[in-house]
């Protein structure tokens, strides 16, 4: 019997985890698959009930529009699932019990790791976007000690998203328009701290407008992040790098994330020496 595992959403077809999670299947020689199903919003309890009998079956990666949907018709779920307040992983136990993680936040966290291993006494991120994908990122930027400006065009959502997510923060918002226009703040000697600036927001997705972002907000030494693949060259990072700004592309994080749950799914870590190889399929 070959085991699997799969993606949902609808739409689907988009879904770069096929990619990701079959590579890693053929380097380790794993009798296994990894497939792309939609399942539709009224169809998700249907589906996992079916899903519950497969005995072939070793769980789901959820993308959207499941991923807080989902999470009551679970059995278990994960503390940390519970405090981002979604899904985007589901791993039948031995039991059979199905349990509900959240990968994303170690996903995000990954490529900053030798960044935040390393020792400041103050850590400032401006993050922008209040949707799905902000929950995890403000999660986890709270989580290593960061500042967090959340910017949205509803300041109001914004703030309560804070407040949910992080309630003892020092934590602030503003309006995302805030950021487009130039200013002329003279910030301080940055030694010693790390900034960052994250694009959490779908504008810059291929069919959406630019995000509007001018790079003197960013302090000095700032690191650009957009979560944003497709394109994974965004115009957000093109301008950060014209800027002189280090730069974190979207795939960073996918890969984060997927390798995560392949651990969960599979009992093995990913082969990460191939993460050079997965850029180049994932930008064909």
């Amino acid at each position: 019997m070959t085991n699997y595992v799969e993606v949902i959403g609808d739409p689907i077809a988009q879904s770069k985890s096929p990619v990701i999670h079959g590579l890693w299947i053929e380097k380790l020689g794993l009798d296994a698959e990894y497939r792309a199903t939609r399942v539709e919003a009224a169809g998700l309890e249907d589906y996992l009930a079916v899903r519950r009998e497969d005995a072939a079956w070793r769980g789901c990666n959820v993308t959207m529009p499941h991923k807080q949907a989902i999470m009551p018709m679970l059995d278990r779920l994960e503390p940390l699932a519970k405090r981002v307040g979604a899904v985007n992983t589901v791993v039948k136990a031995p039991d059979g019990r199905l349990v509900g993680r959240n990968t994303d936040v170690a996903g995000f966290l990954e490529p900053l790791a030798q960044r935040l291993g390393e020792q400041h006494y103050f850590r400032m991120a401006r993050v922008l976007g209040t949707g799905g994908a902000a929950r995890a990122i403000v999660t986890g930027l709270a989580r290593e000690g960061f500042r967090i400006v959340l910017a949205g065009r509803n300041t109001d959502k914004a703030r309560a998203l804070l407040e949910e997510l992080d309630p003892d923060g020092e934590h602030h918002v503003a309006p995302l328009d805030h950021f487009a226009q130039t200013t002329d703040f003279a910030f301080d000697d940055r030694e010693g701290c790390c900034d960052l600036v994250v694009n959490a927001s779908p504008l810059g997705m291929r069919g959406q407008p630019a995000l509007a972002f001018d790079w003197s907000h960013a302090p000095p030494g700032s690191i650009a992040y957009d979560i944003v693949t497709d394109p994974v060259a965004t115009p957000f990072l093109e301008n950060a790098r014209a800027a002189g700004f280090q730069t974190i592309d979207g795939f960073a994080m996918l890969i984060g994330q997927a390798a995560a749950a392949f651990e969960h799914f599979f009992g093995v870590a990913p082969p990460r020496e191939y993460d050079s190889t997965l850029h180049e399929r994932l930008a064909a």
